[in-house]
């Protein structure tokens, strides 16, 4: 970084640094937050969530789609599950995993949408 990135002045803008310091949330949100998007870091558990986009699926299903055990499944899905990112219901003895909500599909669409801008 050069000089001319930093800002030199002694001068604080006390009522911008009010105006933004009210619209902060507090500590703990960000902490909860950062780690919801770690969970995202993971290519694995980013492909269950979007396969879960496009359909509920059982273990057995995807691992066979993600070319992995279904013990590695198992252990992503209840990473997602304890977030709050997917649900499950079961049929008999088949367990079907769903995104948890609407919101989840909208940060995959949002993350999927930037990556593919020019």
């Amino acid at each position: 970084m050069t000089e001319n990135e930093f800002c030199s002045c002694e001068i604080i803008h006390q009522d911008t640094v009010r105006e933004v310091a009210a619209g902060l949330c507090a500590r703990d949100e960000y902490v909860a937050l950062a780690s919801l998007f770690k969970l995202f870091g993971d290519g694995t558990r980013v492909k269950i969530l979007h396969a879960l986009e496009l359909h509920e699926m059982c273990v057995c299903d995807l691992a066979a789609l993600l070319g992995v055990t279904k013990s590695a499944v198992s252990h992503q899905l209840k990473a997602l599950r304890l977030a709050n990112l997917v649900r499950f219901r079961r049929e008999g003895q088949i367990v079907y995993y769903m995104l948890a909500d609407d919101h989840v599909k909208r940060i995959l669409d949002i993350g999927f949408e930037h990556l593919r801008e020019e």
